[in-house]
């Protein structure tokens, strides 16, 4: 029997890959070892050398809100309201006095001190001081954040530091095994393993934390005080940065979720030369393609992100991009959907020259494009509403009273296409996505200019992909 279980170790530990580290403090000398191996000594199958190897390398973080001096002049907030109001009186300090805060960070250069954490670890401090696994309490300064993709690079002053090799972007997989490392509920180094649930998340279980959104989800235990921490592959490497869960209780359910190494990358990039995040766009209004626009609109695929709208004198119009283009890749990189590209685009560096790919008429085409420098209010490249997702209309434009488009409107988009005057409540037009007010300019590939062109388009059953513009803004919709 004891052979049997060893034999079915060491087959385990045939197949873990090798991992290779990078050690600052002896000379970035790399060594090599099984993730799992067999301890010879005691006969169990174990991670432990590469745990010795990578813990010292997460850090725990400790920070302070000093907060403002109670001012008893200032307007309550509703909250203090509530409070005043179930208690009868002000709580003394209430959210404004001193507040401590727990979160974890990745050393990534032991040579200059840089660490890695979450924004929400940091944000609002007066004092972050980081605790080694050695025990040694330092000091930290915060070289720059990014709220938007939720990552913040602090730098402290100390030797013998032991820094994660970063994998390589793009490598990661859905099943392959992972370790998260942190300070769960001040636990220092506390280490979970599972597997990637899933890559490319957006809005995860109503995540909202960062508005460049591309997940690692993973079932890995994650809980509070882990933010900021390591999510590292069977070799050692860093893969992501942890930073949220999906819980209804605030405790670990199983669905955890990390910031990429290739945004984590980027982000770090910058905020070593500049400070801050100088984020990128090229002028469009995107959106997904969904199954009812896959077909209206005769494509092969649902990848890519469809073009709704292309900004006047923008990168996207200089370079030859129409509204109904569907962006298959950027620089190299497969756009899935919508977010895909907003990411892409939103985290080059603004000047760079870039090659974009999409298809137009059934044809493949590609140009180049100069990302330029995104407003500082702006919001992220924006998904057009294609709502709703499933459709359930057997007739086209039931319930909805379209016309010429009356002569006292002021139309962003000229005076072509047909005015949807009102559409029924509850009617398959309303069920569709259409509303009161609402212009289309196209139907598949037809231009509208009148309500007889607008007849002629849509004899048949469909499905119709229409171009519209509502409230000033271009969007695809689908009708059957």
């Amino acid at each position: 029997m004891k052979k049997t279980f060893l034999l079915s170790a060491a087959a385990l530990a045939l197949i873990a890959s090798p991992f290779a580290f990078q050690n600052s403090a002896d000379a970035q000398i790399s060594t090599r070892s099984d993730a799992m191996t067999i301890d010879p000594q005691r006969g169990v199958l174990t991670m432990a050398p590469l745990l010795e190897r990578v813990t010292p390398a997460v850090v725990s973080i400790n920070t302070l809100d000093e907060g403002d001096a109670p001012d008893e002049d200032r307007e309550l907030s509703r909250e203090e309201q509530l409070m005043e109001r179930f208690f009868g009186g002000r709580l003394p300090n209430t959210n404004r006095g001193p507040r401590a805060g727990l979160g974890s960070g990745v050393i990534v250069d032991a040579d200059e001190g840089l660490i890695i954490t979450n924004n929400h670890v940091i944000e609002d401090a007066d004092e972050i001081t980081v605790t080694l696994e050695d025990r040694r309490r330092i000091e930290a300064t915060l070289v720059g954040t990014d709220p938007d993709t939720d990552i913040a690079l602090l730098k402290i002053d100390a030797d013998n530091l032991r820094e994660l090799r970063l994998a390589r972007a793009g490598e990661a997989k859905v099943g392959d095994y992972v370790i998260a490392v942190g300070n769960p509920f001040g636990l220092s180094s506390t280490v979970t393993s599972g597997i990637i649930s899933a890559l490319g998340r957006e809005q995860g279980g109503g995540l909202n934390r960062s508005r460049y959104e591309n997940y690692i989800q993973t079932d890995a235990s994650i809980n509070p005080g882990n933010s900021g921490g390591a999510l590292i592959n069977s070799k050692g490497e860093l893969i992501g940065i942890n930073t949220a869960i999906v819980s209804r209780s605030g405790s670990s359910a199983g669905i955890g979720f990390a910031v990429p190494i290739r945004t984590v990358e980027n982000v770090v990039e910058q905020l070593r030369e500049n400070g801050e995040v100088r984020r990128g766009r090229i002028g469009v209004i995107i959106q997904d393609v969904t199954p009812e626009l896959r077909a209206g609109l005769g494509l092969k695929s649902l990848n890519g992100a469809l073009v709704s709208e292309v900004g006047e004198d923008t990168p996207a119009e200089k370079a030859g991009l129409e509204s109904g283009d569907v962006v298959i890749a950027f620089n190299g990189d497969d756009v899935i959907d919508s977010s895909d590209l907003r990411n892409f685009v939103g985290l080059v560096q603004p000047g760079t020259r870039a090659d974009i790919t999409y298809l137009r008429d059934g044809s493949r085409r590609t140009t180049k494009i100069t990302v330029e420098a995104a407003p500082e209010d702006e919001t992220p490249t924006r998904r057009a509403s294609s709502e709703p997702e499933e459709m359930e209309m057997m007739e086209a434009f039931d319930g909805a009273e379209v016309s010429n488009i009356p002569d006292e409107l002021e139309l962003r988009g000229g005076e072509d296409g047909v005015y949807v005057a009102n559409v029924d409540r509850g009617s398959r037009a309303q069920r569709a996505g259409l509303v009161k007010g609402d212009v289309i300019r196209k139907v598949g590939k037809n231009d509208i200019s009148d309500l007889d062109d607008f007849e002629d388009a849509v004899r048949g059953d469909g499905p119709f992909a229409l171009q519209i513009e509502r409230q000033g803004r271009n969007l695809f919709l689908a009708v059957k």
